[in-house]
This record gives C-alpha cells, sequence and structure tokens, in this order.
C-alpha cells in the first residue's frame, strides 16, 4: 500500500496505470473473444483489497456517483451514434421489451430468488427488479464491433437505452417497501407515469435546445464543441433527475435528437464523445470491480445462488420476456432467440445494487454480491457467444468496413466553413460523372478523394466511382443543399 503522505501522486500515477491497462485489456477481449467489461471489473478486483491489496474502496456512495456519471456518458456516446430511421423501425418493440419485458423478466428472477435465497418476498422480488434491465454501456459496447442486422442490432439498442426508467422504478419502489412501514402504493405508480413522461418531454426539448446551441454559438476554439455538447448531457440529467424524472431516458432521448441532427463539428463531438465513453467504462468497471471483495463474492453460497439464478435469468426469464413483449411483431423466432441472449447485465445493476445498501436495506449487501456474481456470469457467458450464435442463427449482416485512411475532419470556424465525409454507393446520383460535369453549390470544393485506399487527386476530368470517399470543404449555408445533392433520389 501505497503511503498516505503521497496520496495526491499516487492517485494520479494509479488513475494513469489503470487506464492505461485498461485500454490494453481492449485488444486481449477482442483476441479471446471476452467482453471488455469483464476484463475491466477483473483489473478492479486484483488491484482491489482481496487481490494485490493496492487500493481499498468501500465507498458505496462515490462509486454510485461514479456510475451514474459514466453511464450519462456512454447513453449520450450510444444515442447519439443511433439513427432515428432506423430506431423508429423497431421503436414499438423496443419499448414493449423496455418496459412489460423487465417486469416479467423482474418477477420470474424474484420468484426464483425466493425459492433459492432466504430472502423475504420483497426482497426477492427488488433482487429480480434490480437485474430486470438489459445495460446500455454493456449492449453498445457488444455490438459496436460485431456486424449484427441492423433491425436486431437497433432492437437491442433502443431496449437498452430505454429501459433503466423501469429497473430504476422498481428498485425504488421495492426499497421502499422494504424500508417504509406504509408506502403509499398510488403515488409509486404516479411517481413512475411522471419519471417516464417527464423524462421524456426534458430529452426531446434539450435536445433541441442542444442542437441549435451547437450551431448557432460562434467558440473561439473547436475544442470547445464537444465540451459544450457533453455538458448538455450532465445537464439535462441534472435538471431531470431535480425534477424527479428518469434522467437516464432523458439523456438517451436527448441523444437521438442531438445525433439526428445536422450539426457543425458534428465529426469532432462525435469522436471525442466516443474517446470519453471508453474512459467512462473502463473507470467504471473498474470501480465497480474495486467494489466488490472476491472473497466474498466467491463464497459457496454467493456462487450456487448466483449461478442457479444466472440460469434462471438467461434461460427462462429473459427468453419469457422477449417472447411476450414481442407477440405479433415481425420478428421470426431465430431473431427472438437472438434478443433474448443478447441481452446483456452490466453495470447499470451493479448501480442499482448499490441502492439497497445507501438506503440501509440489511440484506443489501447479500443482494450486491449475488447482482455482481449474475452480471459477471452473464456478461462472459453470453457477451462471449453473440457472435457465433448470430452466426449460427444466419443474423450477421454486412461486415463492418472500417477505412484505413485518416483524415481530420474540421470546421473553419472563422470562414463559417467546414469539410465533411461521403462516401459513394451505388444510388449515389453523381456516380459516374466527371467533376466538372457535376454542378455543386458555388461554395464546394472537393478537397482530396480516397479510393481502394490510396488518395486520389481531384481534377476535372476524375471520375467519380462507387465507394469512394470525398472529403469536401462547403459553407455552412450551402452543406443542407450540398447533402441533399449528393443523396438525392435512389436510382432505380
Amino acid at each position: 500500500m501505497i503511503s498516505a503522505s503521497f496520496s495526491t501522486d499516487s492517485f494520479i500515477l494509479l488513475g494513469a496505470l489503470l487506464l492505461i491497462i485498461g485500454v490494453v485489456v481492449t485488444k486481449f477481449s477482442s483476441k479471446l473473444g471476452m467482453p471488455s467489461l469483464i476484463l475491466f471489473i477483473l483489473v478492479g478486483m486484483v488491484m482491489g483489497s482481496d487481490g494485490l491489496g493496492i487500493i481499498f474502496f468501500d465507498n458505496v456512495e462515490y462509486a454510485q456517483l461514479i456510475g451514474i456519471i459514466a453511464l450519462v456518458i456512454i447513453l449520450f456516446e450510444g444515442g447519439s451514434q443511433t439513427e432515428w430511421p432506423t430506431i423508429k423501425k423497431v421503436l414499438g418493440p423496443s419499448l414493449s421489451l423496455a418496459t412489460a419485458g423487465v417486469i416479467l423478466t423482474s418477477a420470474i428472477v424474484g420468484v426464483a430468488a425466493k425459492l433459492i435465497v432466504d430472502l423475504s418476498w420483497t426482497e426477492a422480488f427488488l433482487l429480480g427488479s434490480i437485474v430486470g434491465s438489459t445495460d446500455a454501456a454493456a449492449v453498445f459496447a457488444a455490438l459496436k464491433e460485431r456486424n449484427i442486422k441492423t433491425k436486431i442490432g437497433a432492437t437491442l439498442e433502443a431496449e437498452s437505452g430505454t429501459n433503466d426508467p423501469m429497473a430504476v422504478f422498481l428498485t425504488v419502489a421495492f426499497i421502499e417497501l422494504v424500508v417504509l412501514e406504509e408506502p403509499s402504493y398510488l403515488l409509486l405508480i404516479g411517481s413512475f407515469f411522471w419519471q417516464m413522461g417527464l423524462g421524456l418531454v426534458i430529452g426531446l426539448v434539450l435536445g433541441k435546445i442542444a442542437s441549435l446551441s451547437i450551431n448557432h454559438i460562434n467558440l473561439d476554439s473547436s475544442g470547445l464543441y464537444p465540451i459544450f455538447a457533453i455538458s448538455f448531457a450532465l445537464l439535462t440529467y441534472g435538471l431531470a433527475a431535480f425534477a424527479g424524472a428518469s434522467g437516464l431516458l432523458a439523456v438517451y432521448v436527448a441523444a437521438l435528437i442531438v445525433g439526428n441532427s445536422e450539426l457543425t463539428y458534428r465529426h469532432s463531438i462525435f469522436r471525442f464523445n466516443e474517446g470519453l465513453a471508453w474512459m467512462a467504462q473502463i473507470t467504471m468497471f473498474i470501480i465497480l470491480g474495486l467494489l466488490a471483495f472476491p472473497e466474498q463474492l466467491l463464497s459457496p453460497p454467493i456462487v450456487i445462488a448466483g449461478l442457479l439464478l444466472s440460469a434462471t435469468l438467461m434461460l427462462v426469464a429473459r427468453p419469457a420476456a422477449t417472447f411476450i413483449s414481442t407477440i405479433g411483431t415481425s420478428y421470426s423466432f431465430k431473431e427472438k432467440i437472438f434478443i433474448s441472449w443478447a441481452g446483456l447485465r452490466g453495470a447499470v445493476p451493479i448501480v442499482l445494487a448499490t441502492f439497497p445498501i445507501v438506503a440501509g436495506v440489511e440484506s443489501g449487501g447479500l443482494l450486491f454480491n449475488i447482482v455482481f456474481f449474475i452480471v459477471l456470469t452473464s456478461a462472459l457467458i453470453q457477451g462471449s457467444s453473440i457472435s457465433y450464435l448470430a452466426k449460427k442463427l444466419k443474423l450477421s449482416g454486412p461486415k463492418k468496413e472500417v477505412p484505413y485512411h485518416s483524415i481530420e475532419l474540421i470546421s473553419i470556424g472563422k470562414a463559417n466553413a467546414e469539410i465533411i465525409e461521403f462516401q459513394t454507393d451505388q444510388n449515389t446520383p453523381i456516380l459516374g460523372k466527371t467533376l466538372q460535369e457535376i454542378h455543386f453549390p458555388d461554395s464546394v470544393l472537393i478537397s482530396a478523394i480516397v479510393r481502394n485506399e490510396d488518395l486520389v487527386t481531384p481534377y476535372g476530368e476524375t471520375v467519380i466511382q462507387e465507394e469512394d470517399f470525398l472529403y469536401i470543404l462547403v459553407s455552412r449555408s450551402e452543406k443542407k443543399q450540398l447533402k441533399q445533392m449528393l443523396k438525392g433520389k435512389p436510382n432505380r
């Protein structure tokens, strides 16, 4: 243990080392086929008091605070990368999974918890509520690099982004039933509709305000725009929470609005958010790993109860909730199987498991350890087999191609112009034309073309080909006109 007299320096040193280790282990996660969150948690557990004893951390309140801030950042990044036209098609089933699905999952796990663990009915359903929702951080991370079909991926992302309010409501409600002698059931029901409704409204309003503010403010440094954007995410959560609404729902809705709006400095904002979201994931899961004590977590009663409840969750509760919640939808049997298996548990259940401890529930420690074990098994077993199952069920989409070339996409604030990236496809109207044949707006200049990983210098006789990456300088006033021209109407 490092001496307390060097607490500030040791904190900085350990923080740097943990982040570096967290980044490095992502390479191992892809090679091992294991979700990175498992490795992040293991790093925290190894560094903790039951491991190498380098860091002793047992402050549940701080862990809860760090976890919620991290979830806000992760939700905002994931939501802003989600295309509304895609989400719109699966909104009904996703919301059904996020509400009825969570209730059904919680109920089935609650009954199993009562039979397996020495808990009261209220405590058992509290446990079920904590693990009832899928986790946005785990789902976004699991699907980001996998070529799952768009419809299925969108369903899972929309569900995980919107099911937190139901899980939080059920968790808080059952904590009140445990702690309070005379809880108000009508007040609890009214609280749910208030949280959902007001959270949705705040998300819509602040998402629109954020988009307009980003486009109309003229900051001196381009580096301030990503900070400005993420500040709105934190503001959205803070205002919603202050008003008693669902902050996480508000953040996800605001992110959808921002991500599907025409933004200046769009690429800079998104790249910053992506890096910040990774940092939030690493920090959050390592902190949660530090909060767990392996000696308690791996005790026979916890292992037995955790394995039985994990099996119930993965093989009974989640499939039943998925099939019932998607009755009458166009999903095939194979798609429903995959959706039920890919409903990963992650940071949200662990963060929710801190609520009973903070509230003084007598069985809070036991619930935390069981939930932690369930999350580990869910992430390890389900997360590691997502790609394999998608391949076996033939639900893999086109392989995600990431270009090897790199160019800094910028906005030129003083000149009121920016460089945008556009990849052509078979439906691009300008395909097969030379640059001199294309009547671009006056301010447009094709700065570079990347074709088959080679840089092509554009000139008048250059012909636009399929899968070209065009880097185009355009004034902000003509950006919308240019995008309409590039997309046009699909060729028949």
